[in-house]
């Protein structure tokens, strides 16, 4: 009991001292759109990189990566610590830049906004907007089960699921309600520090207990042969490949993460935050992923249904370290569902409301306060729905981020050719985009095998093709649709070719 409190103390400590620093970047935080999504364009170089980060940090880098490296090997950080931060790194800076470019120039606050103005079409902007929202809700919601596995595990099941999911989304639900893009950049760049420096610590305690890494090693080559070796695990080159394409695609388009390229404060930062992305995930995910690596040949036992991290914790550290680091977990899932919440309520009021209400252009005080409560109450909506989602999801942390990632890398392709490539019609984007996201649908959800059911067939799509995940196959049918149709269509008369514009831009 005594070991409980004071676990639930040092999580709930850490819970203070982040929202006390929300509070006060509220209070500095001025009444506009502007700044309360976007900080008024004004982060600079480390609040940006640590934003992006810790928003990036969550669950799965707790716990899904670690609990995948133990039973299937570490050769995960091929995927997430070397491609996928090389990947996400260069497209951060091609559309990333682009997008800042443009949203300085026209003040654009949204992904829907953007792409709404540069081909006239409100419709555009909505399906947009509700096809993000869509798939922002499983990660969400995998915040939310991380967090209650994160307490299950850390109190030895005294404190249930609900209990600490429900907890944790409380707590970010007020959190949001509080601050604005400053105060969670702020929060974000203490958070990202401290969850970079206890993951090192907890190697290094950990090592140092069962004789170095030599030793870890040693014991893993006996246990589990075949994590030593690529291709030894559960992966192939093709998978490897396909997820790497597909979470460095889908991240790009992640509302929280496209929204702080319209917040950087200039040309120089964008540079700076792009060549250093890379230095930074490598630091992370490779002593949190070998942590879950060296605990398979280490003995460690996980429980049904728990993680690897903390019962390797457990195993070998004190029952204070052991909460701290799951603080900094807890702070992975907050840095990440904080920003989700405030980007997702921006998507709702800019992207849905405004434009379905017919008051896009209104700008008076009342508008603005009417706006405010609604994003607040879709906030706590959109919360509450995830978290009672948590509770009866059976899917592994893995597969619920993997199944977001590769919903939204869907929109990054046709994104880029509406920056890049004037040639690209309103109607070529509605084919790109809904028609990726069908194909890429189709395979998540038993829609083929139901319908096959009532007429008496079994039928089946394919779950990979030569190897490839259908999430990058959707990604390259998304290619072709936007290229093909974009080649026989006309623009619309509405369309506005030259909205994105930045000639005159001082982007120094």
């Amino acid at each position: 009991m005594a070991d409980t409190a004071l676990q639930l103390g040092i999580v709930g400590a850490y819970m203070v001292v982040a929202l006390a620093v929300g509070v006060v970047a509220y209070r500095l935080t001025d009444r506009t759109a502007e700044d309360y999504y976007l900080a008024s364009r004004t982060l600079g170089t480390v609040v940006l990189l640590f934003t992006t980060f810790a928003t990036l940090l969550s669950a799965f880098t707790f716990f899904g990566g670690p609990n995948l490296a133990f039973s299937a090997g570490p050769e995960w950080i091929l995927v997430m610590g070397l491609m996928d931060g090389i990947i996400f790194a260069v497209l951060w800076y091609v559309l990333g830049y682009k997008q800042w470019l443009v949203g300085k120039r026209h003040g654009y606050v949204t992904l829907g906004e953007m792409l709404g103005d540069r081909f006239g079409s409100t419709a555009l902007r909505v399906v947009v907007a509700a096809v993000s929202l869509f798939w922002l809700f499983p990660y969400v919601m995998l915040q939310q089960k991380g967090a209650g596995q994160a307490i299950v595990g850390l109190t030895d099941g005294a404190v249930p699921f609900w209990v600490g999911a429900g907890g944790i989304t409380l707590f970010m639900v007020l959190y949001v309600a509080l601050s604005g893009m400053r105060g969670v950049a702020w929060t974000d760049t203490i958070q990202g520090l401290f969850m970079l420096s206890i993951i090192w610590v907890a190697v290094a305690w950990v090592l140092s207990a069962v004789g170095g890494a030599g030793e870890a090693t040693a014991a893993l080559a006996v246990d589990q042969p075949a994590f030593l070796g690529l291709g030894g695990g559960l992966y192939t080159p093709q998978y490897i490949i396909s997820t790497a394409v597909s979470i460095a695609f889908g991240v790009t388009m992640f509302p929280q993460i496209n929204q702080r390229f319209f917040a950087a404060g200039s040309k120089k930062v964008l540079k700076r935050t792009f060549a250093l992305w890379p230095v930074l995930v490598v630091l992370l995910f490779v002593p949190a992923f070998m942590l879950g690596a060296w605990a398979a040949g280490l003995g460690v036992t996980v429980p049904e249904g728990g993680n690897v991290i903390p019962a390797v914790l457990g195993a070998y550290t004190p029952t204070w370290f052991a909460a701290l680091v799951i603080a900094g977990a807890m702070a992975a899932m907050m840095s990440s569902s904080d920003s989700m919440l405030l980007s997702g309520s921006s998507y709702l009021t800019r992207d849905l409301y405004r434009p379905l209400t017919g008051r896009d252009d209104a700008s008076d005080e009342a508008t603005d306060r009417r706006e405010a409560l609604l994003a607040r109450v879709g906030v706590v909506v959109f919360a509450t729905l995830s978290f009672v989602s948590s509770l009866y999801t059976p899917g592994t942390l893995v597969q619920i981020g993997d199944t977001a990632f590769s919903g939204f890398a869907q929109l990054t392709v046709p994104v880029a050719l509406a920056l890049y490539w004037q040639r690209t019609t309103r109607s070529g984007m509605y084919a790109g985009v809904v028609g990726s996201q069908v194909f890429y649908g189709l395979h998540v959800f038993p829609v083929v095998a139901t319908i096959g059911g009532l007429l008496g067939l079994d039928v089946a799509l394919p779950a990979t093709y030569m190897g490839w995940t259908p999430g990058v196959v959707g990604i390259l049918v998304g290619l072709v649709l936007t290229v093909a149709v974009s080649l026989v269509t006309a623009p619309a008369a509405t369309e506005n070719r030259t909205a994105y514009s930045v000639s005159g831009i001082d982007s120094d």
